[in-house]
């Protein structure tokens, strides 16, 4: 039996007449741009995820980049950031102006290293992003602490409803940054049918910079007060989203089922090393990432067998070709570099059947002789 890495057509299944309603009604409607569905999805993801104010934008790597211009960063700056990410988190610095410095990761659970942080702050140090990888927070509280006050971005695009207790209290992704920026790329536990980012904060001055900054930094017609971008999230993504959103906290449950399923499966199989969620966290499992020794013969051998299965991320951001003028070398984020030689991600989406699960574990047991 196949099994993909994601089955999208299965969920839509689900949804479909939710969806198409969704999306007739704005059609009907003739307004695309912005509008009611926009407003309607940015007031439910600011509820979500505990916050004052949410805007909705283009996609999630200009999340990113418009939360950076709110802050001020630009030419000349440092953003110290984690090297085992997306390339947008890096991207998104370089393309504000500023210079991506790379601390090294968590080695559990591959997030950015708190204690890494302060010894990498200079005079020139604007901002620190920290990413929610796999869909498990970063240790927020800490990474604060650590940017000794300077302000923290949240790279949530793979948490969205994932939380962490902090204090006794639960903070949900996004919450608690400076601006915690989400992606609504159709891969993701709440995606689109395209693509589609939102950005949520609880401080009104950045809001309204925010604002700004995704309408050609205006706020009203034709009046600019500063240059910004065209990034604005469309009627018909947010529609579709609202239509998806209802569903989400089961659709992350499913996720965490499967990823439990596994974890038990796996448990006699020394060679797999299965994802650590921190005790705070309570992860989406936006992917379920197992850690071997032989990584690419796993993956080949699952490819011969039908299963899908994806490298996130194969080549750490501060060895990529386009940032060889920062000067970094192979061995400065060793736990990064090792990460990406040995990590493989497997099929945890929420419509996956027993009989799926079992398929996948067989193929992984079966490589290892088990």
């Amino acid at each position: 039996m196949a099994v993909p890495l994601l089955d999208l057509k299965a969920q839509h299944a689900t949804i479909r007449d939710d969806v198409v309603a969704a999306l007739m009604a704005v059609v009907d409607q003739q307004a695309f741009i912005l509008g009611d569905p926009v407003g309607q999805l940015e007031c439910s993801v600011a509820g979500l995820s505990q916050v004052k104010f949410a805007i909705g934008c283009a996609n999630g790597t200009d999340a990113i980049l418009l939360a950076l211009r709110a802050l001020g960063v630009g030419q000349g700056d440092e953003v110290i950031t984690t090297p085992f990410t997306f390339f947008a988190t890096g991207g998104a610095i370089h393309n504000a102006g500023a210079r991506p410095v790379f601390v090294d990761i968590d080695p559990r659970t591959y997030n950015i290293e708190p204690a890494n942080v302060t010894p990498a702050i200079t005079a020139r140090t604007k901002a620190v992003i920290a990413v929610d990888l796999f869909g498990q927070m970063a240790a927020i509280e800490q990474v604060k602490a650590a940017a000794k006050g300077l302000p923290v971005i949240e790279d949530a695009a793979q948490s969205i409803g994932a939380s962490r207790m902090v204090d006794g209290r639960k903070v949900m992704a996004g919450e608690a940054a400076a601006i915690g920026t989400f992606s609504f790329f159709p891969s993701k536990n709440l995606g689109g049918y395209g693509d589609g980012g939102m950005m949520v904060t609880q401080d009104e001055g950045l809001f309204e910079a925010l604002m700004k900054l995704r309408t050609h930094g205006s706020r009203r017609t034709y009046y600019h007060e500063i240059v910004g971008y065209n990034s604005r999230l469309d009627a018909l993504q947010a529609a579709v989203l609202r239509a998806k959103l209802p569903h989400l906290e089961s659709w992350s449950a499913a996720r965490r089922r499967n990823a439990s399923y596994y974890d038990a499966a796996f448990a006699d199989v020394p060679e797999v090393g299965t994802p650590f969620v921190d005790p705070a966290n309570t992860s989406i499992y936006n992917q379920y990432t197992i850690r071997v020794g032989q990584r690419d013969a796993l993956q080949a051998h699952l490819k011969e067998q039908g299963i899908g299965s994806n490298v996130y991320y194969p080549l750490p951001l501060h060895l990529q070709p386009c940032f060889a003028y920062l000067g970094y070398n192979e061995g400065q984020c060793p736990e990064a570099e090792r990460a990406a030689r040995e990590v493989l991600s497997l099929p945890v989406f929420p419509e996956l059947t027993t009989a799926q699960l079992d398929e996948v574990i067989a193929a992984v047991r079966g490589f290892f002789g088990r």
